[in-house]
């Protein structure tokens, strides 16, 4: 075993931090950290981490975990819990690379030879979705997501809600199936109206159809509806999940790799979700080390149903087409083919991080700033 030597990280376009731990022989391994819209928040948390964790065994995972989690009082939320993920997940790279195995040979090894995974159209005013549709299917998925809704004021007229089902409509026409991501931007007097509305239409999935810091209105919702209802991006820990497991308000869980701890408590959450009957789908709009990371645990997860993958999102095209292809090597890996991608097979994560381009763009790479919706009336709503 080696100890750790240098861990860097680099904020890079369109919105991702990446991270990069090296051990004394030389073995290295990459992360993500990213947190959207804060990266100077959890850039100030690894730098904390980063002096902490100079000399500790690379190989001892789950101790750094346990240290980051245990040892530093206050423990969860979304800043800190990302920083620990970069970490987490570049250690196991590390590791892999070093035994020359895929990271989900040393947690089980694969229960699958392929991954379900779907992609996002229409953005924050979606528009023509039939459209993107026909594009997503041509590139090879048969599953999609889009927002719900625009923006939405905690009550306003019914007819906002009416485009919402006529877009579900002609996406499902395509052949497609259809996951509704409310966004947690509607409260709870539009979005039961509108879950209504929905349901004959046999969304694939209703994602975070309100906010989960209402744990009880969630609860209200999902007795409502025979929708699936899917939430967990703003959880950052396996105690924020139990809440929602227990009073059996959600039926797929969709942690983020990057927001609640790395692979390392990724796993944990998916084996309590398990014992609920609970699917899986983790949430990863994030960059090609994110999805990487979800690749590899979704492999060895047996209540895994379908990935997230942030392939030409409207984030990446934004700021330049930046996109999961840009810093790969090989970005066949991530080829869809009938609504699949094959297993990674290569050691570690399974990619190879083009170092070069990283180190390059992060040179002149501004921090991404969260969107901002504002009414006629000029209160705020949510993004």
């Amino acid at each position: 075993m080696a100890k750790i030597k240098t861990i860097e990280y680099f904020r890079v376009l369109p919105r991702w931090l990446f991270v990069k731990v090296v051990d004394e022989d030389g073995n290295y391994g990459w992360g993500e950290s990213t947190l959207e819209g804060h990266t100077e928040a959890v850039e100030g948390t690894l730098n904390a981490l980063c002096k902490r964790f100079i000399g500790y065994e690379a190989d001892d995972i789950e101790h750094i975990w346990q240290m980051a989690w245990r040892l530093g009082f206050y423990r969860g939320g979304p800043v800190f819990m990302s920083a620990i993920s970069g970490i987490d997940i570049a250690l196991w790279d590390l590791k892999g690379r070093r035994l020359d195995v895929p990271i989900h040979q040393l947690i089980g090894g694969k229960v699958r030879n392929k991954l379900s995974v779907y992609a996002w159209i229409g953005g924050d005013r979606p528009g023509e979705v039939e459209a993107a549709g026909k594009a997503r299917l041509a590139q090879g998925f048969k599953a999609i997501k889009m927002n719900a809704t625009e923006d939405v004021n905690w009550l306003d007229s019914p007819r906002v809600l009416e485009s919402s089902v006529e877009r579900l409509k002609a996406v499902k026409a395509l052949g497609l199936d259809a996951a509704l991501d409310f966004h947690g931007r509607l409260h709870k007097p539009m979005a039961k109206q509108l879950a209504k509305a929905l349901e004959p239409h046999k969304p694939l999935f209703l994602e975070e159809p309100l906010l989960s810091e209402h744990p009880e209105s969630i609860k209200q919702l999902s007795d409502l509806v025979s929708c699936p209802i899917a939430l967990g991006e703003r959880l950052y820990n396996r105690w924020d999940v139990k809440r929602f497991l227990e009073d059996g308000s959600v039926d797929v869980l969709q942690p983020d790799i990057s927001h609640c701890g790395g692979i390392s408590e990724i796993r944990r959450i998916a084996s309590m979700a398990e014992t609920y009957d609970v699917a899986i789908a983790p949430h990863c709009p994030l960059g090609p080390i994110a999805l990487a990371a979800c690749m590899q645990v979704d492999l060895a997860t047996p209540n895994f149903v379908i990935q997230e993958m942030s392939l030409g999102i409207h984030y990446n095209t934004e700021a330049g087409d930046y996109d999961i292809t840009s810093y790969v090597k090989d970005a066949s890996v991530f080829d869809v083919k009938d609504g699949y991608v094959d297993a990674l097979t290569a050691p570690g994560l399974g990619i190879e991080v083009d170092e070069e381009t990283v180190r390059r763009v992060a040179q002149n790479s501004e921090p991404w700033q969260p969107k901002e919706f504002f009414g006629p009336d000029g209160g705020i709503r949510e993004w």
